[in-house]
């Protein structure tokens, strides 16, 4: 059974883990590992790369559990570290697509059984870039009300306390984060030039 994050003494737990209890390791595993998988799955779809890089995660946690620093909260040490290891593997799989994008567009021979490979890389690479995109048109506030309500699952009251405005003002954000979106990913802005 996990105990609610919110319950626990973060630090003391996080130092009795450094300290070699495996006791505190494997508590801080069953909390924060189902949050880690959701957050994760707002960075990429690829669930399996999320699995390895959890199971990397933890492994290299435990493995270094003597060097690592201290935190006040486990929660964002752990989910700032995930999404680094993420975001390295998705660079280093985008740097091979870029690779293997360049031999096809080199080789035209091989460019006819690969083309609908190809076009789908750039929709999906044009949907993503439009995306990030989109959101810098989004308050820093917006941004971390989107972020909770659909990376993390929390609902509008969680919203509220985690961001200490009431629950009017989390629909506002959220309302007007979707309407600035709605307006940038719009699928005229879709289409191939």
């Amino acid at each position: 059974m996990t105990i609610n994050p919110k319950n626990i003494d973060e630090v003391k737990m996080w130092n009795e883990f450094r300290g070699g209890n495996h006791t505190a390791f494997t508590q801080i595993y069953q909390n924060y590992i189902s949050l880690l998988y959701n957050y994760s799955t707002s960075i990429t779809p690829d669930r399996e790369l999320i699995k390895d890089c959890l199971h990397d995660l933890f492994v290299e946690l435990w493995k270094n559990h003597r060097n690592l620093g201290e935190t006040t909260s486990i929660r964002y040490y752990l989910m700032a570290s995930i999404k680094r290891k993420l975001v390295r593997h998705l660079e280093t799989t985008q740097r091979h697509s870029q690779h293997h994008e360049a031999y096809y567009l080199e080789n035209p021979d091989y460019t006819g059984s690969h083309e609908h490979r190809l076009v789908a890389f750039e929709e999906e690479k044009l949907l993503a870039d439009n995306l990030n995109e989109s959101f810098r048109f989004l308050t820093k506030r917006q941004k971390e009300a989107v972020s909770l309500k659909f990376f993390q699952d929390m609902d509008t009251d969680q919203i509220s306390n985690a961001m200490n405005i009431n629950p009017q003002s989390v629909y506002n954000l959220i309302f007007g984060a979707l309407k600035i979106l709605k307006e940038h990913i719009s699928p005229e802005k879709m289409t191939f030039a």
